[in-house]
């Protein structure tokens, strides 16, 4: 049996035409599918690649990390360079790692930070408008900041989960949430040991029906507490979500 080498992938792709990372039966069209079919014809036989995490329907990433086996052992430029030949155009991989064989995507992760993009302006950015949720209303960003510091530290996140039927722990721990705004164009950055179905989503819905004057920036800590998603804010939609970076305490030592 050929010795396998495990590979770190780090990848940026744009989620507009996609069902999500996840590959399903239904679909072609998924990040995880187009990888395993162009690795697939690399190596020539079937590879399963490991995701940090499952970005849905219409997400974008600009720092996605995989791990996949491959038998044998392949130069890290001679893969990306295969990889980003045959991926479509919407995805491209930044940087090709053989790491220990300890090492997974999600497993070995302790820390994400996504962003999400609000454009309050009467209309879209013309060159931004697959990137930005266009929302054409005023913000109070002092009481979204307000409502968002309730929400950081270590809680249950079950009013923000998307998924009422999720038998695992909803505990989280969210260590910074940032509001920036220019121009009318608001982004939302969160960083944590780990997100929920929908969780960003959510917490943005919620943020902005705080910024609208619906809710009161304390009535987050009533959410909270309900641990119920119909106590939450609407859930944003996808195309403002971006997927930044994904961070490790220490990658296992290069192999080679």
């Amino acid at each position: 049996m050929a010795q396998m080498t495990n590979y770190l992938l780090t990848l940026q792709y744009d989620g507009t035409r996609y069902d999500g990372w996840q590959k399903q039966k239904q679909s072609s069209r998924t990040i995880q599918g187009k990888l395993e079919s162009v690795l697939t014809e690399f190596v020539q036989t079937p590879v399963e690649v490991h995701g940090s995490g499952r970005t849905d329907a219409g997400v974008h990433a600009l720092g996605q990390t995989a791990s996949v086996k491959l038998p044998g052992f392949f130069k890290e430029e001679e893969l990306l360079s295969y990889l980003n030949h045959y991926l479509p155009e919407d995805i491209r991989v930044l940087k090709t790692e053989a790491v220990a064989d300890s090492f997974h995507a999600r497993l070995s992760a302790i820390r994400k930070t996504y962003a999400y993009h609000v454009d309050t302006g009467s209309k879209k950015d013309v060159f931004e408008r697959k990137y930005v949720y266009g929302f054409p209303f005023p913000l109070d960003r002092e009481a979204m900041e307000q409502a968002s510091r309730y929400l950081t530290g270590i809680h249950d996140f079950k009013s923000f989960c998307g998924n009422k039927k999720m038998k695992k722990s909803t505990i989280r721990t969210l260590e910074n949430i940032c509001i920036r705004e220019q121009d009318g164009r608001f982004t939302f950055v969160y960083t944590g040991n780990g997100f929920l179905q929908y969780m960003v989503r959510i917490l943005t819905g919620t943020l902005m029906e705080v910024g609208l004057g619906r809710k009161s920036p304390v009535c987050v800590k009533e959410i909270l507490a309900a641990k119920d998603r119909s106590a939450a804010g609407f859930t944003a939609p996808p195309e403002g979500l971006f997927l930044v970076s994904v961070e490790y305490s220490m990658i296992p030592g290069s192999k080679g």
